[in-house]
């Protein structure tokens, strides 16, 4: 069956949904908060990685190395997790990562605004007015991180399979919904689709491997991996950089075999 990946907007009712189709499908649900643990669980500080997650991209932050970092690991730890399958994801358009992976199941939830109020004065205590202004503020962070991210408008439904409105439509009700369509046959996992995802996640994390080693994390290089065959492009300046650079990816798990043909040295020192 499909990997689900579930964006929803704050107290949208995606995580009770989530958790709904993950007992009903018997999958194993992860969000944020799962990931965050992994990627701290590699010798990272979990307060900046959190930090650098939840505080809005502002006009310098592409510059900006130590988030650039912090959001590949963060996406090298989701890929690990979701390789093994039977998963459903609750996060913030994740899906956009898996290009390539037929198997996936891109799914928005979306409720009125009288229900997600409701539901964030019940979980943070807020009144009306500062319930109001969280949602916005969160809505307003989240547009921003997708169009940092992948230059896109998260709210278009062009970016999703289905769109599901819990305006009418019961928490129990979505979850069949939910169910039936990952058993359809085109969200289906296929040999192609499963080396797909392998070769995706091998990707990243050599490319985590290569951002947070000191030699080589400065260093802006494409990596695409092909049945544990991994290939970079881009530019090295000397050649004790690019000496680095064959020592991670070499020693990362899963590498059969380096290609540097696309890596140009520029200056020798």
């Amino acid at each position: 069956m499909a990997i689900i990946m579930m964006s929803r907007g704050s107290y949208s009712g995606g995580r009770l949904l989530s958790g709904r189709v993950a007992t009903q499908l018997s999958y194993r649900a992860i969000d944020r908060e799962t990931i965050l643990g992994k990627a701290s669980g590699c010798g990272v500080s979990e307060s900046k990685l959190r930090a650098a997650l939840d505080r809005p991209p502002g006009f310098l932050d592409r510059f900006r190395e130590e988030r650039r970092r912090y959001m590949t690991l963060f996406q090298a730890c989701l890929a690990e997790e979701l390789t093994g399958g039977n998963v459903i994801y609750t996060g913030h358009l994740a899906h956009l990562m898996l290009g390539g992976v037929s198997h996936v199941l891109r799914i928005r939830i979306i409720a009125p605004m009288a229900f997600r109020l409701a539901a964030v004065q019940e979980a943070l205590k807020l009144g009306r007015e500062e319930g109001l202004a969280y949602i916005h503020r969160q809505d307003h962070d989240r547009a921003r991180w997708t169009r940092y991210l992948y230059g896109v408008d998260w709210t278009d439904p062009a970016l999703y399979d289905l769109v599901l409105n819990l305006e009418h439509v019961s928490i129990a009700e979505a979850c069949e919904i939910v169910c039936a369509s990952a058993r359809k046959p085109v969200f289906s996992e296929t040999d192609e689709s499963r080396a797909a995802m392998v070769d995706l996640a091998l990707s990243y994390r050599v490319t985590a491997g290569l951002l947070t080693t000191p030699e080589t994390s400065e260093l802006a290089l494409e990596v695409r991996a092909n049945a544990g065959v991994v290939t970079l492009h881009g530019k090295v300046r000397t050649r004790k950089q690019l000496e680095a650079v064959e020592g991670v990816v070499s020693r990362t798990p899963g590498v059969t075999k380096t290609v540097l043909d696309g890596v140009i040295q520029v200056l020798d020192a």
